[in-house]
């Protein structure tokens, strides 16, 4: 053990943040640093602590001078990495959102940090003979798990406390790599504010083992204040929630510390590009920019209509020095910034300094082929056509379709932080619109994050952008490998990527300088995170471009009523198209029976599931070469079934599972199956009697997709019928005459459009018990009409007096998303309202309630069955058999504080070692 009086380079006091499950440790706490850790413990690292006598992972968050500790501290156990994995954004966005969704900053860290992959980190390195050396239970795995044992390599950046490392082998990347701190200009630190990270009060629960407990410490006294101290911690912006580190040697956002033997050249050409000492740099929040180049930052407060009136109107960017605006911030820009800004002006960086530009001589050659290859990737933005042009280079003919559309691309090459929510036409090609911002962005030396919901529009939208900015974007999805992962994820770290394209997990991607974070299709219910703490990917994309002043982009063919919400608050602004442009683009969009003179050809064409002009508009479009989409909301052979009596559905007499009929390739030995079968149980049931009735006999309640390939099988004989649904789902089809029977989501994409599209079974997808049924099932109608071509044709089966079809029929996502932004603010729903819901048996939801202050207005409904089929919070198999729901409802602006007091209370609770598992969501997606 150690006291507060040990030294370790001036600052021998490491504030860590241990990843622990209790929300009552959610809390850092002080460490004594050993010597021969002291220049590899920076703020960022991960490192693993002694906690209550056993090994836990952790980040550094700050190096200090002294600690308002008295007693005896433990000493840091080891550090993991030298690479600086937590940067300062991250750090802030993490407590935004374990704020917002009452969470912990562990569990959120748990879902932005992916596991360390060693080899991929080190370079991919192997093992030498002399560091195969018995390890001990706290050595980390190659994927960062405690508790698994792997051989250090003689590389290895942090050795184990007391042991023995072979010369040479150390290698950290401290400050001096970057510049010489003896002759660099004094980097101005934050004025007025604290190193200590504050934390809302919560019970304080001490052990023999933990070190300084800093909870509710107002923060370091102020005889130690004037001492240098290196911090992660966020600004002070974030509803005080964490103060920066007053220091001139404050770890820097935007230009991560980085290896040196990195497998990317491009993470010394950082540091080489722009030396602390250059007499032309500039002190900017992000990067070191050039004198001279244009100003990338613009404020936060910034207006979207500003932005179009600057843009038409053709005058230059305003005014605003960046460097003025984040005077005495602390913080250094990425030196790619500006060699990367000035390819497009100049295109050269040596244009923007001195020849050399105080670039040592050994790293001239690797700066000179850096500029060029970004001189490449720029000369690959133009598009060919003569069409008019923004920085960046990139081709804004298609985007002036849109009001203003043209203007807001000019914008955002300006740099400005525009927030848009984007509603594309029918057959836009949107994954190339999207690369097209992102290159925007790239052009200027920033980064872009885009989302979309799956591995398929993954594949598209990366496509695109490669083709646009070449290496520089990277893909990141949970389907990657372990190494895969952790390499791309270390690119956008240290700055060779610029364009992250990804799955939810993206929001969190540590991109260098961000410009722009665009997610399409946010309707979409796989941005919802179904780990804690239950964070919504668009959510945490908007907190962190309000926060960072970045440009934001809601895109998709359809709208949500979270993003009508955000619009009619001013804080993002439409971006459509006229109503012409959008009659121009799209197919001719019909339901059955929708005026006289269609019921009087066919009575019963609200009747049938496909009516007589459905099958008609496919013969068509057959016998002219086209392909048919066919759209099912189910898949399978009959996936439900009822009395044909009674209409009781029909329940296995074991388990109460649903009913269905299989489809007859699914009997054994070719047989078919005529009995129905249980989907819970497996069970036959052979002789089904209806509980209510006594009768026998079943009736289909939904036709699934193999059902319905069968029938239009028998109905246009000779041509394929080809089904794209659950674990066979088709990406693209050859253009030619055939029918595709897709359920809704896997529809594939067809080269020139299909002929002809019919939407089934919309009573299937409208009638579902759900909050977001007609703003789902328009979404998903929405986007398959736009896989029809120009002159095609969309045929909708349902009840054409329903309003989310007559938006369908007017093609009129807006209007739809109004109404129903409207409806929910009328009965009390998000997003006009902000929701808890609260998850568990009656004890554990009481248990909660008693130890909270909710806020005076809250409104407590419930208890209520779980929805559904949404998950139990209970891992183990001991379920109990009744879990309810309780929802807390408050006013919007009564957020935050309803957020503050579950998260006490589940402190509270977390003291108290109650066992009983509780599960606490935020405004979550299935409300019941």
């Amino acid at each position: 053990m150690a006291t507060h009086d040990s030294t370790a380079a001036g600052r021998p006091i490491a504030r860590v943040l241990p990843l622990l499950s209790p929300a009552h440790l959610d809390r850092d706490f002080d460490y004594v640093v050993p010597p021969e850790l002291a220049e590899i413990a920076q703020p960022g690292v991960r490192v693993r602590v002694r906690f209550a006598g056993r090994l836990v992972d952790g980040y550094i968050l700050a190096r200090l001078s002294h600690s308002d500790h008295t007693g005896k501290m433990v000493e840091l156990e080891r550090v993991v990495s030298a690479e600086r994995v937590l940067t300062p954004e991250i750090l802030q966005l993490a407590t935004a959102v374990a704020a917002r969704y009452a969470g912990t900053r562990a569990d959120v860290l748990r879902l932005a940090i992916p596991p360390r992959h060693a080899r991929t980190e080190s370079g991919g390195s192997k093992k030498s003979a002399e560091s195969k050396e018995p390890q001990d239970d706290s050595t980390d795995s190659a994927d960062g798990g405690p508790g698994r044992s792997v051989s250090r390599t003689a590389e290895a950046v942090t050795p184990s406390r007391g042991r023995v490392v072979a010369s040479g082998t150390l290698r950290a990347p401290l400050d001096s790599d970057l510049a010489d701190n003896s002759a660099a200009e004094p980097v101005a630190s934050v004025a007025d504010s604290s190193s200590a990270v504050a934390r809302p009060d919560a019970p304080v629960v001490g052990h023999p083992h933990s070190a300084s407990f800093m909870s509710g410490s107002p923060g370091i006294p102020n005889d130690s204040a004037a001492a240098p101290a290196d911090s992660v911690a966020p600004s002070a912006t974030l509803n005080a929630a964490v103060a920066l580190a007053d220091s001139p040697d404050m770890l820097t956002a935007g230009a991560p510390v980085r290896r040196a033997d990195s497998v990317e050249s491009a993470a010394s050409v950082d540091a080489a590009a722009a030396p602390a000492g250059s007499p032309d740099m500039r002190t900017v929040s992000g990067a070191v920019d050039v004198a001279g180049d244009r100003p990338h930052t613009a404020p936060v407060a910034s207006r979207y209509t500003d932005h179009v009136t600057d843009a038409a109107a053709g005058s230059e960017p305003p005014p605003t020095d960046p460097v003025e605006s984040v005077a005495n911030s602390g913080v250094v820009m990425s030196p790619m910034r500006a060699g990367a800004g000035s390819v497009a002006t100049s295109g050269a960086v040596g244009d923007a300094e001195p020849e050399g530009g105080g670039i040592p001589a050994d790293l001239r050659g690797a700066v000179a082929a850096e500029s060029a290859k970004s001189a490449n990737v720029a000369a690959a933005l133009t598009d060919s056509g003569g069409a008019r042009a923004v920085p960046g280079r990139v081709d804004v003919g298609p985007w002036e379709r849109y009001v203003h559309g043209a203007a807001f691309v000019s914008a955002l090459g300006q740099g400005k932080g525009v927030r848009a929510g984007w509603q594309a036409v029918p057959g836009e090609d949107w994954a190339r619109r999207l690369a097209e911002l992102a290159a925007v962005v790239a052009g200027q030396g920033r980064s872009a994050i885009l989302m979309v919901p799956d591995q398929r529009d993954l594949d598209r939208v990366l496509t695109e952008c490669v083709r646009l900015v070449g290496d520089s974007a990277v893909g990141l999805a949970a389907g990657l490998g372990p190494a895969a992962r952790y390499r791309r994820w270390l690119a956008a770290l240290r700055g060779t990527a610029r364009v992250i394209v990804g799955t939810r997990s993206a929001v969190f991607a540590p991109a260098v300088d961000l410009g722009l974070i665009a997610i399409w299709d946010d309707g979409d219910d796989t941005y919802a995170e179904p780990r804690a703490p239950y964070p919504h990917a668009r959510e945490v994309a908007m907190l962190r471009a309000h926060e960072t002043g970045a440009a934001f982009v809601a895109a998709g063919f359809a709208r949500t009523a979270e993003i009508q919400a955000v619009v009619d608050s001013g804080w993002a602004h439409d971006l459509l198209a006229d109503r012409a442009v959008v009659r121009k683009f799209s197919p001719r969009i019909s339901a059955p029976g929708d005026s006289d003179i269609a019921m009087e050809r066919d009575p019963v064409a609200r009747a049938v599931r496909i009516p007589a002009v459905g099958y008609a508009a496919a013969r068509s479009a057959l016998a002219e070469g086209a392909a048919v989409l066919v759209q099912v909301p189910r898949r399978g052979y009959i996936p439900a079934l009822a009395c044909a009596k009674c209409r009781t559905p029909a329940r296995c007499r074991r388990c109460n599972g649903p009913l269905a009929l299989p489809d007859g390739r699914a009997g054994h030995r070719g047989e078919t199956a005529h009995s129905p079968v249980c989907r819970w149980c497996g069970i036959t049931e052979a002789a089904f009697r209806c509980p209510a009735c006594a009768s026998r006999a079943l009736r289909a309640v939904v036709i699934g997709a193999a059902r319905t390939a069968e029938e239009l099988g028998r109905a246009f004989p000779g041509v394929p019928i080809r089904g794209s649904s659950g674990g066979a789902i088709l990406d693209t089809v050859e253009p030619g005459p055939q029918v595709i029977v897709a359920t809704v989501g896997a529809e594939p994409v067809l080269p020139g459009g299909y002929g002809v599209a019919l939407l089934l079974d919309g009573w299937a997808l409208l009638s579902r018990a759900d909050l977001r049924a007609a703003e789902d099932t328009l979404r998903r109608w929405m986007s398959a009409a736009t896989l029809v071509r120009t002159h095609g044709q969309v045929i909708v089966m349902a009840e054409p007096s329903l309003p989310t079809v007559q938006a369908l029929l007017r093609w009129d996502p807006v209007g739809h998303a109004r109404a129903e932004a409207a409806g929910r603010a009328e009965v009390g729903f998000p997003p006009a309202v902000r929701m808890a819901a609260i998850d568990g048996t009656s004890d554990s939801i009481a248990e909660l309630l008693s130890a909270a202050k909710l806020p005076d207005n809250v409104d407590i409904l419930g208890p209520v069955p779980l929805p559904p089929g949404a998950r139990k919070p209970f891992d183990s198999g001991d379920t109990p058999a009744e879990v309810e729901r309780m929802l807390l409802r408050v006013h919007r602006t009564s957020g935050a504080a309803l957020a503050r007091a579950l998260t006490a209370a589940q402190a509270i609770r977390s003291t108290h070692r109650s066992d009983a598992p509780l599960r606490v969501q935020i405004d979550p997606v299935d409300i019941g």
